[in-house]
């Protein structure tokens, strides 16, 4: 049995698949052939392993396997019938994490914010890659209707997050529980565990940190502006 976490990048999965992890103890996987989060910030966060088989083997296994991905619901890696968890946040919060991410290395540099505003701009426009744009990606789940996803909101995993991921897994996996003394770590810890990837956690970081342009531009594409209006997220 496959359960994909699905999200545009930098909507929480990250933390999402570690409440998991530490919650259930289960392990992750992702859709790609290498789980560069995992490079990154270390595997035990979130026991993140290689995929046991191919998509179609984890599918038919009695077992269930929780696989990250931020493609499109119409992607051909994921069946008609896959159950599903889509993490949805803000899109203007995810533009921002997402740019200031990519354009880490320039940060010093005179020019860090010129760098930092292309790359927001490149990300809210862009039409293209499994990923494609905010609007898209999240339009793509919500017109799924089988099964429906179970979505999670943003501010709801910081803010309550085990009861939050206990919600997901019982709508998702309904005989799974959770372990005994399992402790989610604080914002805070994973920040001083790697602070460049887990950055802010917070919500509303467009207001201080997306230019006015650049928030007009977000509203200006048709499918994010939907998607903002079918999540309740307001301008």
């Amino acid at each position: 049995m496959i359960v994909w976490l699905a999200s545009f990048p930098r909507s929480g999965n990250t933390f999402f698949r570690i409440a998991l992890h530490r919650l259930y103890q289960v392990p992750t996987y992702v859709v790609y052939d290498v789980d560069g989060v995992a490079e990154q910030i270390g595997t035990e966060l979130m026991d993140a392993r290689d995929r046991p088989g191919t998509l179609d083997e984890m599918r038919s296994s009695p077992e269930v396997h929780f696989v990250k991905t931020h493609r499109q619901r119409d992607d051909p890696t994921i069946a008609e019938t896959d159950r599903a968890v889509c993490l949805a946040r803000d899109g203007r919060d995810s533009v921002v994490s997402w740019a200031r991410l990519n354009t880490a290395r320039y940060i010093g540099e005179p020019d860090y914010e010129a760098h930092f505003a292309a790359e927001a701009r490149s990300i809210i426009t862009r039409r293209t890659g499994g990923t494609a744009s905010w609007g898209q990606n999240v339009l793509s789940w919500q017109r799924s209707t089988a099964p429906q996803p179970f979505w999670v909101r943003f501010e709801d995993l910081i803010a309550a997050p085990q009861k939050t991921v206990e919600a997901a897994v019982d709508a998702t996996v309904p005989g799974l529980r959770p372990a005994e003394g399992g402790q989610i770590p604080t914002f805070d810890d994973l920040r001083g565990h790697d602070p460049g990837f887990f950055r802010a956690g917070k919500t509303g970081t467009h207001r201080t940190e997306l230019a006015p342009d650049l928030q007009d531009l977000f509203w200006q594409q048709p499918e994010s502006a939907a998607a903002m209006r079918l999540l309740e997220y307001q301008p």
